[in-house]
């Protein structure tokens, strides 16, 4: 290890705690205590109410099977507000070996396409809502054959949810962790496919609702409403819906919380890394940059 000199430079602890907040499991729960143990059960809980999970007898399955079982992987977070966050997904690298990348590829919206609507909605002065779909993978059925190693206190977890269901299905290691296979009957975030899976499932419900995919850009559909256009944009699971009038706009959302559950998010929402603007309007710093010019 490199010694420390008078001219090396040693970032302050409080940078490392802001940009080195996650923490796995075990981590999590010394860190955490019975926050992050709720934070951790909520996530279990969503898998099992959406049935996301088939429990699989690891006696049933092929050698093959248990070989390509991806890892299931849960991390806790303290937020802004003091509450704790978990966050899972699976660890999808080992797909990359077997799967070809043109067939997992999902589109996304191009930031021309995101320019263009935001000066369309100023100029026409469209109301605007930024949101996004609340566990958005989960609602995908999963059209591919994939499993998933549950360990530890997440294995002991998803027993407590339904132990008739689950409880038979449990292992142990050597080491004496508790261990579980499942097959994936939604698209979990971090699996190659979970991204194209959802753009279907949007797709067809917003072509259902009679909105048409921009021919150039298959993450823009239009609707013309009340005899003026409606646009949904999206990047994953982040929408951007606009139109003239409040109330049509406020009816999509009524729409996509029935069919995909309520977002705690709404306008103005950055978490896409794209150039959201507030309200209405284009910042004037945007529009320079853009060379948009707003009348």
């Amino acid at each position: 290890m490199a010694q420390s000199t008078k001219d090396s430079i040693t970032l302050p602890k409080t940078h490392t705690h802001i940009m080195m907040t996650q923490l796995n499991v075990q981590e999590g729960l010394k860190a955490y205590g019975e926050k992050g143990d709720e934070a951790i059960m909520k996530e279990v809980s969503q898998l099992h109410t959406r049935k996301a999970l088939l429990p699989c007898s690891r006696n049933d399955m092929t050698y093959d099977e248990r070989k390509k079982a991806l890892r299931y992987l849960m991390f806790l977070k303290e937020k802004r507000d003091g509450s704790i966050k978990a966050r899972e997904c699976a660890d999808g690298r080992p797909q990359c070996i077997y799967t070809n990348k043109e067939d997992a590829s999902s589109p996304t919206m191009s930031i021309e396409a995101m320019v263009l609507s935001c000066a369309i909605e100023a100029k026409e002065s469209r109301y605007v809502v930024v949101s996004d779909i609340p566990g958005a993978f989960l609602h995908a059925d999963m059209e591919e054959n994939v499993h998933m190693l549950l360990e530890g206190t997440v294995a002991e977890m998803i027993v407590k949810q339904d132990p008739l269901m689950y409880k038979k299905h449990i292992w142990y290691n050597k080491k004496g962790k508790p261990m579980m296979y499942v097959q994936l009957k939604k698209a979990m975030y971090k699996t190659l496919q979970a991204a194209l899976l959802f753009w279907k499932l949007l797709m067809e419900t917003l072509k259902e609702w009679g909105f048409v995919l921009n021919p150039y850009d298959k993450c823009v559909a239009n609707k013309i409403i009340a005899g003026k256009q409606c646009t949904i944009l999206w990047h994953v699971d982040n929408l951007k819906i606009s139109h003239v009038d409040k109330a049509v706009v406020e009816d999509i959302l009524k729409k996509l919380n029935t069919k995909f559950g309520k977002s705690p998010y709404h306008k103005s929402h950055k978490s896409t890394g794209l150039p959201w603007y507030e309200d209405r309007l284009l910042t004037k710093r945007q529009s320079k940059i853009y060379n948009v010019r707003i009348h």
